[in-house]
């Protein structure tokens, strides 16, 4: 009867250690992608490489577009991506013999921010546009100071630039006057530092260095983006080549999001976690 109890307790413990364990499949995965994710990424790779140790998990960020390439390529295991993978992407893994399957990691909304100094608190999705295509030049003409504006946007590769310029510029040619910068936390760092500047990054950005606004009345929180009552309102993607097979790393770590902790991190990076499906 004890060894039956033994035997019992046993395999409880051996069902409770993370599957990674016993997957014994080569202990290495590869990221790469949107410098919005990044954040998500890491912090999932560095509580899963504590729970797991001798696996090693690597995390870039050079941008959505990137993240896609890697994957078609074979450079990267997860390709991470704040906007869906287009149609010249899909058809391109087509051709490369790669199955994308996405993975909606957490959701998220794109902050408009400002100088914590502005004293500018709202603006509408038309105003932002107009700032952007060189068509409100000062800001004492949305209700600020009469101090230029200085617009700072995401580089053409990055998918947070791709969901604003789908969401907000609707198709119309962004201003040549705009600055372009390779990360959230560069625009971030501009912004803070100008008194004049407006830029926008994702909900893992935002601190008391920038100010956020409200757009249409709303402001991004958790309840605005996971209703998508805010207007700028996007998913974050994990892409996979095909759906991982069950028991390893790279099953467990893809679906990380949906365990207590990694909805904990999730929530405490900033970002929203995802409906149940």
């Amino acid at each position: 009867m004890n060894r039956m109890v033994l035997w019992i307790a046993g395999l409880g413990l051996l069902l409770s250690l993370p599957q990674t364990l016993v997957a014994g499949e080569d202990a290495r995965l590869t990221l790469d992608g949107s410098t919005t994710v990044g954040p998500l990424a890491k912090a999932f790779a560095e509580y899963y490489m504590q729970q797991n140790k001798g696996v090693n998990i690597s995390v870039s960020e050079s941008g959505s577009g990137n993240g896609a390439k890697g994957l078609i390529n074979g450079a990267c295991d997860i390709g991470d991506m704040s906007r869906p993978m287009t149609d010249a992407e899909l058809k391109a893994a087509e051709e490369k013999g790669v199955k994308p399957v996405a993975h909606v990691v957490a959701m998220d909304g794109i902050a408009i921010v400002v100088h914590p100094s502005n004293p500018v608190k709202a603006l509408t999705l038309a105003q932002v546009k107009d700032i952007y295509l060189g068509k409100i030049k000062k800001w004492n003409e949305v209700g600020g100071p009469a101090l230029p504006i200085v617009r700072v946007s995401r580089d053409t590769n990055s998918g947070t630039y791709e969901v604003f310029e789908g969401k907000i510029m609707k198709g119309d040619r962004i201003s040549a006057i705009v600055e372009y910068v390779g990360s959230n936390g560069a625009i971030r760092q501009r912004v803070q530092n100008t008194p004049g500047a407006i830029g926008y990054v994702g909900l893992g950005f935002l601190d008391r260095t920038v100010k956020v606004l409200e757009i249409d009345g709303v402001m991004p929180n958790k309840e605005t983006v996971s209703s998508a009552k805010y207007p700028v309102s996007r998913p974050l993607y994990m892409y996979t080549n095909g759906e991982p097979k069950e028991g390893t790393h790279l099953c467990i770590f893809v679906n990380l999001y949906k365990t207590a902790k990694g909805k904990e991190i999730t929530e405490a990076i900033g970002f929203v976690v995802p409906p149940e499906k």
